[in-house]
């Protein structure tokens, strides 16, 4: 049995944090009811590239992010609102919502509200800088998270500027992680004291633990980090990518002196710049000279059988297609948009406490009929 089987999640989340977080639960068996406005639903739904479902248009990114889920079409602000939620509220476990600090109490829907209808219930609140503080109502995004935390300023490019990162880290790794962590640890606790409890995550708290080194040297009184000077944000030759003859690139990342050894004897770099603490910058000048001799294909057969933890930079698409992850089945499960079905988004749930649906669908805008719900 999937460990979230009769767990009930109203989501009134748009766009990345919540809705992943709800797949994430929805993945592991618990039944998620994605409350949408009306007009156009969740603003995802409107991202390119675009499938046609029953005559209308669904985003591929939606589609990834809802699989498996059901689509209440409810205008929160109208007065039958409180009706229509009502009941689901009462027979539900979790709401995860990641409107704006006092938005949920201006709808009626708030932590205080909640308890009375539902005394069990969980709420989660996914906002940027939480529930308090003086920053909790500042607009902001991803890239704003991380350049108030000191993320963005660790790698910056060779005029100085920093870096955009590959992947929105303070929507997922500050919000959707956490948040599903939380409202596991919650509904443990509900088992022992049959109360729910109010769950404050703020994308922007969240992202301090991925910068553990930086704030180890800082608080250690040795100075704090600057761009490119940290162990793995540049400022060693043994956590590096390096340009191939081919124009394509390796990764380097033989931090341990045996990985690093290997590597040395495998590119056959220059004795004199193996022991890079004497001149980290004059090692990786070396170790780039010899890299750029061979094409990206004769390194990675050269490195087959040794332990050098360096590999050939792959694009998604080769990434979708390595027969390594292939055979791990992550593409198997399936999301079905209308018609269409494709490889649905892999997540971090293991089987063995998945539900076992290998093609879910992704929800055309208000398909869920609450009138016709069963109750517990």
């Amino acid at each position: 049995m999937a460990a979230l089987h009769g767990v009930r999640v109203l989501d009134f989340s748009t766009l990345l944090p919540g809705p992943f977080a709800t797949l994430l639960m929805a993945e592991a068996g618990a039944e998620v009811i994605k409350i949408e406005r009306p007009a156009g639903g969740d603003d995802m739904r409107a991202y390119e590239p675009q499938l046609e479902v029953g005559g209308a248009s669904m985003g591929l990114p939606f589609a990834l992010l809802n699989r498996g889920k059901r689509s209440l079409a409810l205008d929160l602000k109208s007065p039958q609102a409180a009706d229509i939620l009502r009941p689901l509220l009462e027979q539900a476990d979790v709401v995860v919502e990641q409107f704006r600090p006092g938005v949920m109490a201006r709808l009626g829907l708030d932590w205080e509200s909640l308890q009375r209808i539902n005394p069990r219930l969980i709420l989660c609140s996914i906002t940027g800088y939480g529930q308090r503080g003086p920053k909790s109502l500042v607009a902001a995004h991803d890239l704003n998270y991380l350049a108030d935390t000191g993320l963005l300023s660790l790698v910056a490019d060779g005029t100085g500027s920093p870096v955009l990162p590959p992947a929105l880290l303070a929507d997922i790794g500050g919000g959707a992680y956490p948040a599903v962590i939380n409202v596991l640890l919650a509904l443990r606790q509900r088992d022992a004291t049959g109360t729910g409890v109010h769950l404050d995550v703020s994308m922007s708290d969240n992202l301090f633990p991925l910068e553990f080194f930086a704030l180890a040297q800082g608080w250690s009184g040795q100075g704090w980090p600057r761009a490119n000077e940290g162990l793995t944000t540049g400022a060693s030759p043994r956590y590096a990518v390096y340009r191939c003859a081919d124009g394509r690139f390796l990764a380097a990342a033989p931090l341990e002196q045996k990985f690093w050894d290997n590597l040395c004897a495998a590119i056959e770099l220059p004795e004199r710049w193996r022991d890079d603490r004497r001149d980290p910058a004059g090692t990786r000048a070396a170790v780039a000279a010899c890299i750029a001799h061979r094409t990206s294909a004769e390194w990675a057969a050269r490195f087959v059988g040794l332990d050098v933890c360096c590999n050939v930079v792959a694009s998604v698409e080769e990434a979708s297609r390595d027969p390594h992850f292939v055979a791990r089945g992550l593409f198997e499960r399936r999301v079905a948009a209308g018609q269409t079905a494709l490889p649905a988004l892999p997540v971090p749930i293991d089987a063995t406490v998945r539900a076992p649906a290998v093609l879910a669908a992704a929800p055309p805008l208000g398909e869920f009929d609450p009138a016709q719900r069963q109750g517990r």
